[in-house]
């Protein structure tokens, strides 16, 4: 189910969600984001690495917490829009009964989110409509509620997020509020783009973005890490996406994949 009527897509814009859903090779896209995604590859030929590592290191960090820390909750923020297998299918795969809440922004992902509804018969899944910037909104959505117990640990997911929150919208500020309701052993499972290893190249994929309306901060190992701050990082720690805990052999270099990926544990 969804808790809020679609909104008017703008479809004269590009959008974030649906540029990544261009990388990753979907179909829910416009031409406008097509133009603008392929703009980017222009400058950044490996961002359909990085969009495909990024939804990996999702894959593997769900499996992990699921696995290995007992984690039958998550929260995943600016979910995009779905794209098979879902965090859900994921994290049912070893919990039949776990429970999601997807949550995001864009009026295209809210029409695609009966897609994200087929869950296990032992657990629930559902989405809601809200924004990363309002942390207290989304926290205190009744739809939340109906799924999620906040008294139990749950996986805070923010992947390929925050990057789209600019440090004048205090992106630190928002990540303590939203765990600062989740108890111990809870989780932050978190992936985000970086310019250390081109800088000039990420400078060129900022100003097409921010042209495009859409404000980014891509940001350092060091500020990545300023997000677990107070929380146990699992081993091995702050990595580049296709170095965290891989499945064989990482094959594309740490400047294709130019996102630092990890996860902590809250105590």
């Amino acid at each position: 189910m969804t808790n809020s009527p679609a909104r008017d897509i703008d479809t004269t814009r590009p959008h974030s969600a649906r540029m990544y859903d261009y990388y990753l090779g979907g179909k829910d896209h416009f031409e406008v984001d097509k133009l603008a995604a392929e703009t980017v590859a222009s400058v950044y030929p490996a961002i359909f690495v990085c969009a495909r590592e990024n939804r990996a290191f999702m894959h593997r960090a769900t499996r992990v917490l699921a696995q290995e820390h007992g984690i039958r909750q998550w929260l995943d923020i600016g979910t995009g829009i779905p794209t098979e297998p879902n965090l859900h299918q994921v994290a049912q795969s070893v919990v039949p009964e776990a429970r999601v809440v997807y949550a995001d922004n864009d009026p295209l992902v809210l029409k695609y989110a009966e897609r994200l509804m087929r869950s296990t018969a032992q657990g629930r899944t559902t989405y809601i409509e809200a924004d990363v910037n309002d942390p207290a909104a989304l926290l205190n959505s009744p739809a939340l509620a109906e799924v999620l117990d906040l008294d139990r640990p749950v996986a805070l997911s923010l992947n390929a997020l925050m990057h789209f929150v600019t440090d004048a919208q205090d992106p630190y500020g928002i990540v303590d509020r939203l765990l600062a309701v989740l108890p111990s052993g809870s989780a932050l499972a978190l992936s985000h783009c970086t310019p250390d290893f081109d800088p000039v190249t990420w400078q060129k994929v900022t100003d097409i973005y921010t042209s495009a309306g859409t404000p980014v901060q891509f940001r350092s190992k060091d500020d990545v890490a300023k997000f677990f701050s107070g929380l146990d990082l699992l081993d091995p720690g702050i990595a580049v996406g296709h170095r965290w805990r891989p499945d064989g052999d990482p094959g594309a270099t740490d400047a294709e994949v130019s996102l630092w990926t990890g996860v902590g544990i809250k105590p």
